[in-house]
């Protein structure tokens, strides 16, 4: 039957009624207690095969779990097939699993009566329970205090002692690791005569005095390795079970899996980490961890839940706290795990499980000193014999510091004091007593002031160098055999990763990077000229990082100060060397396209200042190279060149040589009509970029920049950012940011020529329509801000045209009934635009975007969605702004339509206006606009005023009345403050 349930590919799979009668009859055959009259190795093939048969069900068919209501009962038999036959430890669990944060039951059962060795000890087992209890009390008060220093070599020693307990003890110790512990050389007797006394128990049935006969011995092993593929079976099927469920129906049962500091006096719960710490076999303690990392992975917003960082007494334990106690427990165990761990593959599977977890733990919500006990306990695995583990270490410290570089913990982590690895030649562990005292007398160098706290030197990134471009000191256990004496390097998949930690440091941490500028330069350099094409693509990825922290530091919103900031000469110095260097090469070798992109990108990230101080001849080759690359065959290629022209086209000193900007916009043209949906969305990006540069140009340099660019290219660049705007929503979003710079753009002499008039009509529609259509918010948005743009040029006969209706008709419906708050805003900005009262058309149109920012003010706190909540106010701010800018404008006919509103809705209006004007009064920082609200308020006023003075008009209008009794109000506040 299982093998019924296996898939073939190219052939239908089961139909769904036998799926589920398979899964059923797995599952009853896994819930069936075992019959007394069976061996032991008969049910454990019976188990296999059901563990097997449900596995194959959840990869061929994705069976529904939650719809057929068997996702706790499945749940439950796997945990209790996890720990079968495992030596010492005998559950009992629930038929069914509930998702629930708390413990459901005990976990372990009283030991079996069938079993004479475990019934002999039961006494032993209350007395040492209620002993371990004291002691797990003993370890957390010592733990909660070395929480806060920065080396875990006595809590390491620590946890190795309680794995050496006596026979008696460790028969009912969870968290015992049956496996050798890898220590120092000298104490290898101690550690072989320590082991679980299961283990003892399988060393005294093979050796040659047992009472055992040899034929039973045999069977005793043959029965272990049955139930550890079991165990296997079990974790395996798990695994494919997390792979068909979402995540947050599966951290419904994180406690059930996942180990939690116990309480005083009471048991610790089973979980995946007994398996990893007591299982005699390493592929069953691997499986664990595969596991444990499936749950972890994905596990960041969920666990962001965690706070222990300030102690709070409560009557009951929140499930903040409960989850960073459970986060704790994973680090202590898997640290544990990794001191007792014998087995290079398992090895690695725990470190990689390390990973996963500080990639999605919250260290800042966590008290510190978590990261500090990791780091140093992972430092000596970096020289480990083995390649796996060596490149899982460097993949856990480029965790920390991509996920957590900005705690000040990582920061005086990196900053640690320099110090060499190679001289352990892989051996080091942390229980090592020599590398433990090399760690001693650095750390007490560094109290006694050796290393200066502002010194920026990082001991990682001169590791990495040194894996990347060193040839190796010593002979590993992976050497290759070689009779020439050749430099030999670290293998491949360790400098790949040191190229990955080096780039994370880069983008993370570039204060620290920037001191070794020029040598990392040179190593990308040295990296993209080897013929490993790994090597190359994270030396260009490297390069890029390097360019792109130079950019940073530069923006002007950066919080760097500038004495700190990367020289610009320095950076020039950077560049020469690189564009003398392999990276001209690695742009044209069409032999490795991935290498090519990778190339463009990192030439975008050239600083503006830097390229405008670079030699003629390297800024000519740059622009050749990427106009080249434009018509690249691969797709891959020519949307990264479009997008590194895109870039460039905002440089200061190309965006005013129009025939650069002329190349650029023909090339950007070429890849908006290609097949491939990334070019085009590049080629959209970098026309959106280049209209901005027009627009710059036209503001600094006048109408010599828009006489001197051709009209035909003005003309093409419109059609295809109208023709671009009918896309996908990636395209979309851009080329309607495009049209609303080039209309924008136009002139006067544009506007009246017939060619043009055509395409300013298609390509207002355009907006329209996408302001009205199905399109994402961020594509709404960019459109509302076209029009916006739109309305700015006097050039257009806005208020005359006939597209004016439909322009408005869309910004006035989307102001009132959009749910994305964001878009709403930027409508009322577009609708404040105009800035003659002939540009909003005839009454009724005046009349109807009055009326529709009224409503639109009504309903600035109507919303399904909380987090639009956050953008209400800004709405209420830009609606007030844009009512106030209509009515300065009001014309005499407009009055009546203005005063019904305000006779109708005044209560709330006059709310909201008070307030927009107070906020500026009371000094608001974060409302303040350039202009004195209170004055634009008081313009308006005077403005309908003047239409008391009209032959035949009312004296003394409500209107007036009504603004001036706000500003009124307005005084009295603040003359009270």
């Amino acid at each position: 039957m299982a093998n019924l349930c296996l898939g073939v590919p190219g052939h239908p799979y089961l139909d769904e009624p036998y799926r589920m009668t398979c899964f059923k009859n797995f599952l009853t055959v896994l819930q069936t207690p075992k019959p007394n009259i069976v061996d032991d190795i008969a049910v454990c093939t019976l188990l296999q095969n059901a563990l097997k048969g449900i596995q194959s069900l959840l990869n061929g068919s994705k069976i529904k779990l939650l719809e057929t209501g068997q996702l706790g009962s499945l749940l439950a038999v796997l945990k209790k097939y996890m720990f079968h036959g495992l030596p010492g430890l005998s559950i009992e669990m629930p038929t069914v699993l509930y998702p629930t944060p708390l413990a459901q039951y005990d976990g372990r059962s009283p030991t079996k009566p069938e079993q004479p060795e475990a019934a002999v000890n039961q006494p032993t087992w209350s007395k040492k329970k209620r002993k371990a209890g004291k002691q797990k009390k003993g370890h957390q008060g010592e733990e909660s205090k070395e929480e806060l220093k920065n080396e875990i070599g006595a809590e390491i020693n620590k946890d190795l002692e309680k794995m050496k307990l006596c026979s008696g003890e460790a028969q009912h110790s969870l968290y015992l690791g049956p496996q050798k512990s890898p220590l120092d050389p000298h104490q290898g007797q101690v550690g072989k005569d320590h082991f679980s006394p299961q283990v003892q128990r399988y060393k005294k049935i093979n050796s040659s005095d047992s009472e055992y006969s040899d034929a039973e011995g045999s069977l005793q092993n043959k029965i272990r390795s049955f139930q550890a593929k079991v165990r296997q079976g079990a974790l395996s099927c798990f695994l494919s079970t997390i792979k068909s469920i979402e995540k947050k129906v599966l951290y419904g049962y994180w406690s059930a899996f996942v180990p939690d500091i116990s309480g005083i006096g009471s048991p610790q719960s089973v979980s995946l980490m007994t398996i990893a710490l007591k299982d005699s076999s390493p592929k069953t303690r691997a499986c664990a961890l595969q596991v444990l990392s499936a749950i972890l992975d994905g596990s960041k917003q969920f666990l962001s839940v965690a706070d222990d960082a300030s102690d709070h007494k409560r009557a009951f334990t929140p499930l903040s706290v409960t989850l960073a106690s459970s986060i704790r427990e994973l680090h202590r165990c898997l640290l544990l795990a990794i001191v007792a761990e014998s087995s290079a593959q398992t090895l690695t599977q725990i470190i990689k499980c390390l990973a996963n977890l500080v990639s999605n733990a919250p260290y800042h919500r966590l008290k510190p000193g978590l990261l500090t006990r990791v780091w140093n306990q992972i430092k000596p695995y970096i020289r480990n014999k083995d390649v796996n583990v060596r490149v899982s270490s460097l993949t856990l410290l480029g965790a920390i510091v991509s996920a957590q570089v900005s705690l000040p913990e990582v920061q005086l982590l990196l900053q640690q004091p320099l110090y060499s690895l190679s001289q352990n030649s892989g051996s080091a562990t942390p229980s090592d007593p020599e590398s433990n005292r090399k760690e001693s007398m650095l750390e007490g160098g560094k109290k006694n002031g050796l290393h200066s706290e502002h010194s920026q030197s990082c001991w990682l990134i001169r590791l990495c160098i040194t894996l990347v471009v060193e040839p190796r000191e010593d002979s590993y256990s992976d050497s290759e055999p070689s009779s020439t004496p050749a430099v030999m390097y670290e293998p491949s998949p360790v400098r790949l990763e040191a190229l990955q930690v080096l780039a994370c440091l880069v983008k993370g941490c570039f204060n620290m990077a920037q001191s070794y500028l020029i040598e990392l330069g040179e190593v990308a350099c040295k990296c993209m000229q080897e013929t490993d094409a790994s090597i190359q693509l994270h030396g260009a990825k490297l390069l890029e990082e390097l360019g792109t922290g130079i950019v940073q530091q530069q923006k002007p919103d950066s919080i760097v100060p500038i004495n700190l900031m990367v020289p610009i000469n320095q950076a020039v110095t950077f560049w020469n060397m690189i564009l003398n260097g392999p990276l001209p090469a690695a742009l044209q070798n069409e032999q490795h396209p991935t290498l090519q992109t990778s190339a463009c990108d990192a030439l975008s990230s050239v600083l503006p200042e830097a390229f405008s101080n670079l030699p003629n001849d390297r800024q000519i080759l740059c622009i050749t190279l990427l106009l080249g690359l434009n018509h690249s065959e691969n797709p891959l290629v020519k949307a990264a060149a479009a997008r590194a022209l895109g870039v460039y086209i905002l440089f200061p000193c190309l965006r005013q040589d129009v025939m650069f900007v002329a190349d650029t916009a023909n090339a950007i043209l070429m890849c908006l009509s290609d097949r491939s949906p990334n070019v085009r969305a590049k080629a959209a990006w970098s026309l959106g970029n280049l209209t901005d540069s027009l627009i710059v140009n036209m503001e600094a340099m006048g109408q010599s920049f828009q006489e001197e660019f051709s009209d035909m290219l003005l003309l093409k660049m419109l059609w295809a950012a109208t023709e671009a705007s009918k896309d996908k929503d990636k395209v979309k979003s851009n080329a309607v940011r495009a049209l609303g710079n080039l209309l924008h753009f136009l002139q006067p002499y544009h506007i009246v020529k017939p060619r043009f008039c055509e395409s300013i009509e298609c390509a207002i529609q355009a907006l329209v329509s996408t302001v009205l259509g199905d399109g994402t918010m961020k594509v709404k948005w960019n459109a509302c801000y076209a029009l916006g743009n739109v309305f700015k040029n006097t050039a257009l006969p806005l208020g005359k045209a006939t597209w004016t209706a439909a322009a408005y008709n869309a910004l006035t419906t989307v102001v009132k009934a959009c749910k994305n708050f964001k878009v709403r805003i930027k409508s009322a900005m577009a609708l404040s635009i105009p800035f003659s009262r002939e540009q909003y058309g005839s009454t009724e149109q005046y009349c109807d975007i009055w009326n529709a920012l009224v409503t639109a003010l009504q309903k600035s706190e109507d919303t399904e969605d909380f987090l639009e909540f956050k953008y209400s106010a800004s709405l209420r701010e830009q609606i007030c702004q844009a009512l106030i800018h209509l009515l300065s404008l009001a014309s005499q006919e407009d009055l009546p339509r203005i005063r019904k509103t305000l006779l109708e809705k005044g209560d709330s209006i006059r709310n909201y206006v008070l307030h927009y004007v107070k906020s500026e009064v009371q000094g608001d920082e974060s409302q303040r606009e350039h202009q004195d609200r209170g004055k634009m308020l008081q313009r308006a006023i005077e403005h309908i005023r003047g239409f008391e003075e009209l032959p035949g008009s009312n004296k003394g209008l409500i209107e007036v009345a009504y603004f001036e009794a706000i500003l009124v109000s307005c005084d009295k506040e603040m003359e009270a403050l």
